[in-house]
């Protein structure tokens, strides 16, 4: 199976000022830069935010172009097609806006993964949940099922482009079927396989036992 965490934004070791970083030290600016760029709506907004995501990306976690650039390569179908329809509906001037501000807020996003190892990304989700013990929030079941999402979803998304590669070499590319069912197939022995290491773990017991009390 191909590796396919760059889809969302694998951690890339660096010796940078926004790797050294606190995880609430990044993700306050990117929560506020996000919310500010949506808000003010404007062309000159969206890019100064870009201006600040490309110079966080190049001096503040040392990154490279390309290493920049990436997220963009895969957002391409999404980027042309929300593109064209906001051009066709209200214009190139809505259509840069909109498509300028979802780059920014995915980049600013991506650049938290980038530079955060998972476990202290987990361990900052899970701190970050504890406040909310008392309303019913379970902090550790948090960080388990982000720790799950995170392996799963590059798991999956292999999974659908190995299908498409293999039913392209059967020539079979537009059958559905063969695109699908593979995926499928793949999916549910993933889940009983995940399930089945939670189990011999006790931890599945261990939320039974939760649940049933």
């Amino acid at each position: 199976m191909r590796g396919h965490a760059s889809l969302l934004g694998a951690y890339i070791e660096r010796d940078s000022m926004l790797h050294a970083a606190p995880l609430v030290a990044k993700f306050i600016p990117v929560a506020a830069l996000s919310v500010l760029v949506l808000a003010l709506n404007s062309a000159w907004a969206t890019l100064a935010a870009a201006g600040l995501v490309s110079l966080a990306y190049l001096v503040g976690a040392r990154l490279t172009v390309r290493e920049l650039v990436q997220p963009l390569t895969r957002m391409w179908p999404l980027i042309l097609i929300l593109g064209a329809f906001q051009w066709f509906n209200a214009g190139p001037l809505t259509a840069f806006i909109v498509v300028g501000n979802i780059v920014v807020c995915v980049l600013a996003a991506l650049l938290v993964t980038l530079t955060t190892e998972s476990q202290r990304l987990l361990d900052g989700l899970v701190s970050l949940a504890r406040p909310l013990r008392p309303l019913g929030a379970d902090p550790d079941r948090l960080g388990l099922t982000v720790a799950l999402m995170l392996r799963s979803i590059p798991y999956l998304v292999g999974a659908a482009e190995d299908s498409r590669d293999a039913a392209r070499a059967r020539g079979l590319e537009r059958n559905v079927r063969a695109l699908i069912l593979p995926v499928f197939i793949g999916a549910v022995a993933y889940a009983h396989q995940t399930g089945e290491a939670l189990a011999a773990r006790g931890l599945m017991d261990a939320e039974n036992d939760a649940d049933a009390s």
